[in-house]
């Protein structure tokens, strides 16, 4: 196995919106006790959804972007892609399917229906081109908070953290043309966990293609 890569307690600007919060709390204190309570477990709450623990990503394959369940596996062309819907529960922060470069990372406007249905499809988005692949972090219809680690002209290596979204949503991986289903090893519905689930086998893929 790789060695696990550094690890952070919480995704960066999480404090930011904890913050907002804590400081809510300290004022409820003095004005109306009750809230100071509520207030403060917001905060935790925030911080417990933007938690983000270190992954051991494997030595080969294509892997999961995000934490959550299989919404997307469908053909575009001659390419395939594959899209997880992160649910609320979910860690939100984002990961490299694939060692490569960023060629370039693109803010598209969009809607903000939710990230489980097929409207998603024309939501709000960022979409971190590889060359060989893309992904794509999709916001939701409550969460509109996409945030790239990353910019054109850096180096990735598997399951590096990319990026997250604050509050839920989506993130697809589109797999470049040498890949069909029959190489994906996860089906519709299945759970995933960023950085570490396999999408595809890339060494049992190529060698059938040789």
């Amino acid at each position: 196995m790789l060695p696990m890569l550094p690890t952070t307690a919480v995704a960066p600007g999480a404090w930011r919106y904890a913050a907002a919060c804590f400081v809510a709390a300290v004022i409820a204190v003095i004005v109306f006790p009750p809230l100071a309570g509520v207030a403060l477990a917001l905060g935790i709450a925030v911080l417990w959804f933007h938690r983000d623990p270190g992954r051991n990503p494997p030595e080969s394959g294509i892997v999961a972007p995000a934490d959550g369940r299989v919404s997307v596996l469908r053909e575009e062309g001659d390419e395939l892609r594959v899209g997880i819907f992160m649910n609320v529960t979910d860690v939100h922060v984002n990961r490299a399917p694939a060692s490569g470069t960023v060629q370039s990372v693109d803010h598209r406007p969009g809607a903000y229906k939710p990230a489980f249905s097929k409207d998603s499809d024309r939501n709000e988005r960022v979409v971190i081109d590889c060359g060989d692949y893309q992904i794509a972090l999709i916001a939701g219809w409550f969460a509109r908070r996409i945030h790239p680690y990353v910019a054109g002209g850096d180096d990735l290596v598997r399951g590096q953290r990319i990026g997250h979204v604050s509050f839920g949503s989506r993130a697809d991986v589109v797999l470049p043309p040498r890949y069909d289903r029959e190489d994906v090893l996860v089906a519709v519905d299945e759970t995933v966990t960023a950085g570490k689930t396999r999408l595809v086998a890339t060494e049992a893929a190529e060698s059938t293609r040789r």
